[in-house]
C-alpha cells in the first residue's frame, strides 16, 4: 500500500508535474513561460498568451523545485520567471503589473489584486531560493499593495483598479485576500519579518472570523465596497473562473490549510479552531458516492455547479496534512489518504500533470482554449505541505 506521506513519493509527484511542463514551457522567443499545454499530449496550443498568475505560479514552482532538488535548471527557471515578471509584466511608468500579455505586449492592463498577491508569493519563494534581486522586488511590490490596495479600516484589500489607477472597482472579494494571506505567510516564513505575519493574521481574522460570523461560519465570496456581503453578485454566472457565485468548498479547505500554517507562527487560539471548523465546512461539498468536491454550493448546501476541480482536492490534501500535524488527530491523516486516492484515480493524468476539472461523474473535460493560469501550482503545493507536515 502506498504511503502518501513518504517524502520520496511526494518528491516524485512534484517531479512528475515539473517534467510535464518543462522544458516545453520555456519561451525562447519572448522570454518567460508558456502555460497552454494540452493535458493529454503536452503540446503547446497557444504559444503567445502569458497570464500574470500563471507566470507567478511557474516562478514559485521552480523556486520550490530548486530547494527540493538542488538542480541548476530549476534555479535558472525561477530566475527567468523573476526577470520576466519585473521586466515585462511590471509597468515601469504607471506602477503595478499587467494582467495579460501576448508575447511581451500588454493586452489587459487592469491592476488586479489577485495577480499582485501571486507576484508577492513568487518573489518571496524566489528570494528564499537565492534568486538575485527577488528580495528587493518583494519589498517593492509589497509597498505597492499597501499603497494602492490595502484598506486599513477593514484589514483587507481592494480588488482592482483601471490601468491608470484612477478608479477602484467597487467589488471586493475574498479570493484575492485569501491569496494575499497566503503570500504574506510565505513572505514571513522566508524573511522572518513580523509585518508579513501580522498582515496574514489580520486578513484571516477579518474574513474567517468577523465576516464569517455573519454567514454561520462560512466564508462568502463577494462583497460591496464597504465589505457587506453581496449575495446577488454573479448569481447568473455561477461557473465564473475567478468569481463564481455560491459557497466554495475548495476555498474552505484552502482557508483550513492557511489557518493551520498561521497557527504555526501566530500566538492565538482562533486560527486552529477556525481551521478545524472550515475543514468540516469544506466536507459539506464532498461527494461521498463518487468522490471529489463540488465546485460550489447554495445557501442550503446543495450543489450549484457540480463539476469538480483538481485545485479543490489539492488544497484539501494540504489542509488535511497541516491539520494532522497541528492537532495530532488521526482523522485528518485518514482524509489525507482518501483525498490522494481520489486524486490519483481521477485527477492525475497519465503524463503526471493534473487535469483542470471533471464533471459530476468524474469524466474529464478536454483542455480549454484560453490563457492558462494553473501550471501545477496547486498539486505542487499539496505535495509541499505533505512534505513539511508529514513527510519530513
Amino acid at each position: 500500500m502506498t504511503d502518501y506521506a513518504d517524502a520520496d513519493w511526494l518528491r516524485e509527484r512534484v517531479q512528475a508535474v515539473l517534467d510535464f511542463y518543462y522544458p516545453a514551457c520555456i519561451d525562447e522567443e519572448h522570454g518567460g513561460f508558456v502555460a497552454q499545454l494540452d493535458y493529454e499530449t503536452g503540446e503547446v496550443y497557444d504559444p503567445d498568451s502569458k497570464h500574470l498568475v500563471a507566470t507567478a505560479r511557474f516562478t514559485r514552482n521552480f523556486a520550490l523545485a530548486s530547494e527540493l532538488f538542488g538542480d541548476d535548471r530549476w534555479f535558472e527557471a525561477a530566475e527567468r520567471g523573476v526577470d520576466f515578471l519585473h521586466s515585462e509584466f511590471r509597468d515601469a511608468e504607471r506602477g503595478g503589473y499587467h494582467w495579460l500579455l501576448e508575447g511581451t505586449t500588454p493586452v489587459e492592463s487592469r491592476r488586479i489584486c489577485y495577480g499582485h498577491a501571486f507576484v508577492v508569493l513568487a518573489y518571496a519563494r524566489a528570494a528564499d531560493a537565492g534568486v538575485p534581486r527577488a528580495a528587493d522586488y518583494l519589498d517593492e511590490v509589497w509597498e505597492l499593495l499597501d499603497d494602492r490596495f490595502y484598506e486599513a479600516d477593514h484589514g483587507l484589500y481592494r480588488s482592482a483598479y483601471d490601468a491608470d489607477w484612477t478608479e477602484a472597482e467597487p467589488y471586493r472579494g475574498q479570493n484575492a485576500n485569501m491569496h494575499a494571506c497566503e503570500a504574506s505567510l510565505v513572505a514571513h516564513e522566508v524573511t522572518g519579518e513580523d509585518r508579513y505575519l501580522d498582515r496574514a493574521a489580520t486578513i484571516a481574522e477579518s474574513l474567517c472570523v468577523d465576516l464569517a460570523a455573519e454567514t454561520d461560519g462560512r466564508v462568502w465570496e463577494h462583497y460591496d465596497a464597504d465589505w457587506t456581503q453581496d449575495f446577488a453578485y454573479n448569481r447568473d454566472d455561477p461557473a465564473h473562473q475567478f468569481r463564481p457565485w455560491g459557497y466554495q468548498p475548495g476555498h474552505h479547505a484552502e482557508w483550513a490549510k492557511l489557518l493551520s500554517v498561521l497557527d504555526r507562527h501566530y500566538d492565538a487560539e482562533w486560527p486552529r479552531e477556525r481551521a478545524t471548523e472550515l475543514f468540516e465546512t469544506a466536507l459539506d461539498g464532498w461527494d461521498d458516492d463518487r468522490g471529489g468536491f463540488y465546485y460550489s454550493l447554495d445557501e442550503d448546501g446543495d450543489p450549484v455547479v457540480d463539476d469538480k476541480y483538481s485545485w479543490e482536492v489539492a488544497e484539501a490534501i494540504g489542509a488535511a496534512a497541516a491539520l494532522a500535524e497541528r492537532t495530532d488527530d488521526d482523522s485528518y491523516r485518514e482524509w489525507y489518504d482518501r483525498f490522494w486516492e481520489y486524486a490519483l484515480e481521477t485527477m492525475v493524468a497519465p503524463a503526471g500533470n493534473w487535469y483542470e476539472r471533471v464533471d459530476a461523474d468524474n469524466a474529464v473535460y478536454p483542455t480549454g482554449d484560453g490563457p492558462e493560469v494553473e501550471p501545477g501550482y496547486h498539486p505542487i503545493g499539496a505535495c509541499y505541505e505533505g512534505l513539511r507536515s508529514l513527510g519530513e
